[in-house]
């Protein structure tokens, strides 16, 4: 269980992260990347990356012996070249004992490790273009996703701090733990983990990449950094060349070419009329697709409109069915030729 202790002062020092921060997400995909469990949700999505990621990338595995990442990787940094300025500024002492920490007892350390820990110029080069490498493949994708993510999750505790107070947000963000006597007790957290703010104060970072326990950054002298799984992730982009056939495989051809008709807002009727299928069967199964939490229905006066959410547009980034691009086609060439008829 982890514990997290806070005095009077800590109470009014909590804050929540303003916006997502590209490095600590970039870090927690790449833990979830090489931890062994939930290989029934996340296999196929770690398998896909893993045969995605350019050696270039390499590197990183030997910064994580044993599953333990050093404290210098540790930063915040409102943008990705932010948080990459901040682990190069880290100071050489603090970079070699960290080194040292996390390779404690574990067997050969690469060159390129040693390298580094001697401060050596080419080594923190490398560091740098793996870093890159992995976010343009594992992040920059679903980068936009993130972002709306962190907007929810933002909005869901504040609202939740201003109609119940602080401990209802904080137990709001961490189900099953509760706030008692100045301790927040995490019954999911680190065995054994006590963590006493001291007046530091704690920052609240939801992460959608990691689904292990909360990951804790306390430095000296520096706020608590709480970083937590939120919500259900960000949801893993489908496969069209896994088996099956991928998106049109789980959602059926027709309700495939629904989802990638609403790359814009739409009416039930310009649906239809995209699809080639009757206003009827547009509604059931944009109605099918609304379950699924992939699209959202508004209604005005008596007609409605249906949109993508951010986990529609992540399913919908796979290339549309040949039949949506051909009737796409086919509306624009019937655009073009009533354009050049009426002029």
């Amino acid at each position: 269980m982890l514990h997290i202790h806070f005095t009077a002062d800590d109470m009014t020092r909590v804050r929540f992260a303003p916006h997502p921060f590209p490095v600590p997400e970039l870090h927690a995909a790449l833990l979830m990347l090489g931890a062994p469990h939930e290989a029934l949700l996340f296999g196929r999505w770690r398998g896909r990356l893993l045969r995605a990621l350019p050696g270039a990338a390499e590197p990183l595995a030997g910064l994580v012996p044993g599953g333990t990442a050093p404290y210098f990787l540790d930063v915040l940094g409102g943008t990705r070249e932010e948080g990459f300025a901040l682990i190069r500024s880290a100071r050489p002492e603090f970079v070699r004992s960290e080194l040292e920490r996390v390779y404690a007892g574990q067997g050969p350390v690469p060159p390129w490790i040693r390298a580094l820990h001697d401060g050596d110029a080419d080594a923190w080069g490398t560091l740098d273009r793996a870093q890159r490498t992995a976010y343009e493949t594992v992040l920059a994708p679903v980068w936009p996703l993130v972002q709306d993510l962190h907007r929810a999750e933002f909005t869901r505790y504040a609202l939740t701090a201003a109609e119940q107070g602080l401990a209802a947000a904080l137990t709001t963000v961490a189900p099953g733990s509760r706030l008692r006597d100045g301790v927040w007790e995490w019954p999911a957290g680190p065995a054994g983990r006590e963590v006493r703010l001291d007046g530091r104060g704690l920052v609240l970072l939801p992460t959608f990449h990691w689904r292990g326990a909360p990951l804790v950054q306390d430095l000296p002298d520096r706020p608590v950094v709480l970083t937590y799984p939120a919500g259900r992730g960000v949801p893993l982009a489908p496969d069209i060349r896994g088996e099956g056939g991928g998106l049109a495989a789980a959602l059926g051809r027709t309700r495939t070419e629904v989802l990638h008709a609403l790359t814009e807002p739409r009416t039930t009727t310009e649906l239809a009329r995209r699809t080639g299928i009757s206003n009827a069967t547009a509604s059931a199964h944009a109605a099918a697709l609304r379950t699924a939490g992939l699209i959202t229905t508004t209604r005005t006066g008596r007609s409605v409109q249906h949109e993508q959410t951010p986990l529609g547009r992540l399913w919908a980034c796979v290339p549309p069915p040949d039949s949506v691009r051909g009737i796409a086609g086919a509306e624009r060439a019937g655009t073009t030729r009533q354009h050049g008829a009426d002029n």
